[in-house]
């Protein structure tokens, strides 16, 4: 079976393994914590997305247990699973949004109303289990991302005075990360020093400007790893890096493991469907 879940208790494990595979976590309350060592505050009941391979730490541990739903990317439908790997995917695979997404009480008791008719079809050993835990899977995809969908909008409504620089990066960004991994070449098109382009865009999108390219240098090799045939050396090469050596090292620092690894844990089967 390509999906598992499970209930881990933060408090007892504030350094979980990273994994090569998708994760979401149910969040009962306010937490704390760090995806890819940024630091993040939960208000309210939330769920918590990871792509494979993200490091992920609890901050403020709480005692409370946390439900965490593990599924191999292949697992879910495929239409649904290459528009979430997208750079613009609103749950995961977005380096330029919260990876949580805050929710209602009602919301929160409906998903975990799924998750637990998951657990029970987890047990049956049916035939048509794997259809049937795909079908709740996408319906609580399917809820967090009209959530989310309503949370990014409000956000756009109440910071939309503020964000000229953050957006004006992010296209900038979305046209060169493959050509352009220098932050003074975007700082120069938008006429700001290095110093205040830099602190434009962390207070504005949260992150320095040389951690979103590098995030979105590493999506982009993710995507290709995961989703097509190319050889590690088309990749390089399609990522304007030096040689496939310089790439397999960059990756590595990043990710933790090599680009060959990656694929081989999270695997590229998805594309044989099309």
């Amino acid at each position: 079976m390509q999906i598992h879940i499970d209930t881990i208790h933060p408090q007892k494990q504030p350094h979980p393994e990273d994994y090569p595979l998708y994760q979401i976590f149910l969040l009962p309350g306010p937490m704390e914590v760090a995806v890819d060592f940024i630091s993040y505050h939960t208000t309210s009941a939330s769920l918590l997305f990871l792509s494979p391979y993200q490091h992920l730490e609890w901050k403020t541990p709480t005692i409370q247990p946390v439900v965490q739903i593990l599924f191999h990317g292949d697992f879910y439908c495929i239409e649904y699973h290459k528009k979430e790997v997208a750079c613009n995917g609103l749950l995961f695979n977005n380096i330029y949004l919260r990876p949580f997404v805050n929710v209602s009480a009602s919301v929160y008791d409906e998903i975990v109303h799924l998750v637990n008719n998951m657990k029970r079809e987890l047990t049956t050993h049916s035939s048509f289990s794997t259809s049937v835990l795909k079908a709740y899977l996408q319906l609580i995809l399917a809820l967090s991302s009209k959530a989310k969908k309503q949370q990014v909008d409000m956000d756009l409504l109440t910071d939309n005075m503020e964000m000229q620089e953050g957006e004006s990066f992010q296209q900038l960004l979305e046209e060169h990360f493959a050509t352009t991994r220098s932050v003074s070449f975007y700082a120069g098109i938008l006429n700001l020093s290095i110093d205040t382009f830099s602190r434009k865009i962390k207070r504005q999108l949260g992150k320095l400007p040389s951690t979103l390219i590098q995030e979105r240098v590493i999506l982009e090799a993710k995507k290709l790893l995961h989703l097509t045939y190319l050889s590690i050396k088309e990749i390089a090469l399609k990522l304007h890096f030096e040689d496939e050596h310089y790439f397999s090292r960059y990756f590595k620092k990043y990710v933790g493991i090599s680009p060959s690894e990656f694929r081989l844990q999270v695997g590229i089967s998805i594309v044989a469907a099309k």
